[in-house]
């Protein structure tokens, strides 16, 4: 008689005794079309239709790093959406934000949040930071043919290095290429403006919160002349999305904290509405 596991309620074989510790390529091998970069492309006009979000900066600091996003999403010249949240909690000790077409990068990021926590739950052990953005370096790279289309994703990885305690940035390329940086980092349409920004802002002492709002600052300066970027939103109290990561662990900021921070920054740009000077010597 065939065994049958609905019978018996236990999961069949393959799903009890996975021969890997990844979960991307279980899922690969068992149902490749719920991949992200799997799906069907969609015509190059649907893909005009489809939301983008921008604008991500992560700043590191003394102990940690400090994350944070824009809340804009835009199909073409149309804001898609005001309020789209791009920073996420990866793990326990690390953040992971996106950039480019929204509902492929939302699912990536669902599925690194499985990854690690299969892999943790598998080895009896978390990934180094190391480790992580390696799995995430692969996952972008799956995501290639879509890419290709005209529907890239590009993440923005930070995390707590307990070995060098201290925060570490990775940016990637549509291609999964992986690249470590320094200090700080900026990704999305306005991240030319945003970057420009944290080179003026950016000091190796500071405190976590002075690197929240060099953050909220050089998002404010990328929306200043990035349409694509939004910037504080007084009126419907709409404000970044920001997150640090420390020994401690992730933690969002809450929206008190984060609209005190960007109240500060509108107010002073009604003196200096170009933002903060650098000094020249």
């Amino acid at each position: 008689m065939a065994s049958h596991d609905s019978h018996t309620g236990r999961l069949p074989g393959l799903f009890a005794s996975p021969d890997t510790s990844s979960f991307t390529e279980f899922l690969g091998a068992y149902s490749p079309d719920l991949l992200p970069g799997r799906r069907t492309p969609p015509s190059a006009r649907a893909g005009e239709d489809i939301p983008h979000g921008t604008t991500i900066v992560a700043v590191a600091f003394p102990g940690g790093v400090v994350m944070a996003g824009d809340r804009r999403a835009t199909a073409g010249n149309v804001i898609a959406q005001r309020d789209i949240e791009k920073v996420f909690r990866a793990d326990e000790f690390s953040a992971i934000a996106i950039a480019g077409t929204a509902g492929i990068g939302i699912e990536m990021v669902r599925l690194f949040q499985v990854e690690l926590e299969h892999y943790e739950k598998r080895e009896g052990r978390t990934l180094s930071v190391e480790g992580k953005a390696n799995r995430l370096a692969t996952m972008v790279r799956q995501n290639l043919g879509m890419a290709m289309q005209g529907l890239a994703v590009v993440p923005l990885f930070a995390g707590f290095d307990e070995e060098r305690d201290g925060g570490r940035i990775f940016s990637y390329d549509p291609a999964g290429g992986r690249y470590e940086e320094r200090d700080f980092h900026s990704i999305g349409s306005g991240s030319v403006f945003a970057r420009g920004a944290l080179k003026k802002l950016y000091r190796p002492d500071l405190s976590a919160r002075d690197a929240a709002l060099v953050c909220v600052q050089s998002l404010y300066d990328a929306a200043d002349d990035d349409s694509a970027t939004g910037g504080p939103d007084l009126t419907r109290r709409i404000f970044p999305v920001v997150a640090s990561v420390t020994a401690d662990g992730y933690r969002r900021l809450g929206e008190d904290e984060v609209g005190a921070l960007a109240q500060a920054v509108v107010d002073a740009r009604y003196d200096s509405p170009g933002g903060p000077t650098a000094p020249l010597r």
